[in-house]
């Protein structure tokens, strides 16, 4: 039997997560155990393993988008939801820790089980990275980062360290390369803490901090956080960022396209983004 772990460097930050709720998609629950298992619990490791593990993670994909569209999507459209649907939460396991408390945990692949249908994450840090003033720099398990550029570099390496694995076993079902997979990465760890700091009331410094953090040109995340701003009605501002991938949700809708897709012109991205009367 797991047993929840005391106090650590993420417990605030965690519990701020899960304080978010259903406004948040993908996280209802964040818990610090070792990962569980049983029915509807799938880790990171059973997933880079493909085999049974990722057809079951996969079937409850397909199962959505026959149920809210009423016909089968095709395999490479389900892989791509199903990715989407696991590295969306888990980026923001490494990120907002970071963003809240400037603290990068070492989460392996094997330190992670998701329960999909709970939305509920286990994590367990195998160490951390922080600044050289955090009061947690003195733990056990704590390494010192020379400042803020090695922070966020060990926060890309991070990420990487657990969703490479896990693209190399999607890769095949999704018919993208590399370049794409990772770039489908960028967008994950941009638009999930892009919402996640509008919803901490924090929006702008997220757009700040990704920024700094996804330039472009760090290998695997050669794409950047492409964050713009539009003009809306009246002059009006309007915030957008360029995804560096497509969901593919448009085969299953082909009128509609998310507001950041590379398939949306900047004139329906307003027409989306302007506030209604």
């Amino acid at each position: 039997m797991t047993t929840a772990l005391a106090t650590s460097p993420f417990t605030a930050a965690y519990t701020r997560l899960t304080g978010l709720g259903a406004a948040l998609p993908g996280i209802a629950r964040v818990t610090e155990e070792a990962p569980r298992g049983g029915p509807g619990w799938v880790t990171g490791r059973q997933l880079a393993g493909g085999g049974p593990a990722l057809d079951a993670f996969l079937a409850w994909d397909a199962r959505q988008a026959l149920r809210e569209h009423g016909r089968p999507a095709r395999p490479d459209v389900v892989a791509t939801f199903g990715l989407h649907r696991y590295a969306w939460p888990v980026a923001l396991l490494f990120t907002v820790p970071w963003f809240l408390h400037r603290r990068v945990p070492l989460l392996p692949c094997d330190a992670v089980a998701y329960h999909r249908d709970e939305e509920w994450l286990t994590a367990r840090p195998r160490g951390f990275v922080c600044l050289p003033d955090d009061p947690a720099a003195d733990l056990p398990g704590a390494r010192v980062a020379g400042g803020a550029e090695e922070l966020r570099a060990a926060l890309r390496t991070a990420v990487a360290a657990h969703l490479g694995p896990v693209l190399r076993a999607f890769r095949p079902r999704m018919r993208r390369g590399p370049h794409a997979l990772w770039g489908m990465v960028t967008d994950e760890i941009a638009e999930g803490l892009w919402y996640a700091g509008h919803l901490f009331g924090e929006e702008e410094r997220a757009v700040r901090d990704l920024a700094g953090l996804l330039p472009g040109g760090t290998p695997p995340l050669t794409a950047g956080a492409r964050f713009r701003t539009l003009t809306g009605p009246g002059g009006s501002p309007l915030r957008t960022r360029d995804r560096a991938t497509c969901c593919l949700y448009y085969t299953l809708r082909p009128d509609a396209t998310c507001v950041t897709c590379p398939r949306t012109c900047d004139a329906d991205r307003v027409a989306q983004l302007a506030p209604s009367d």
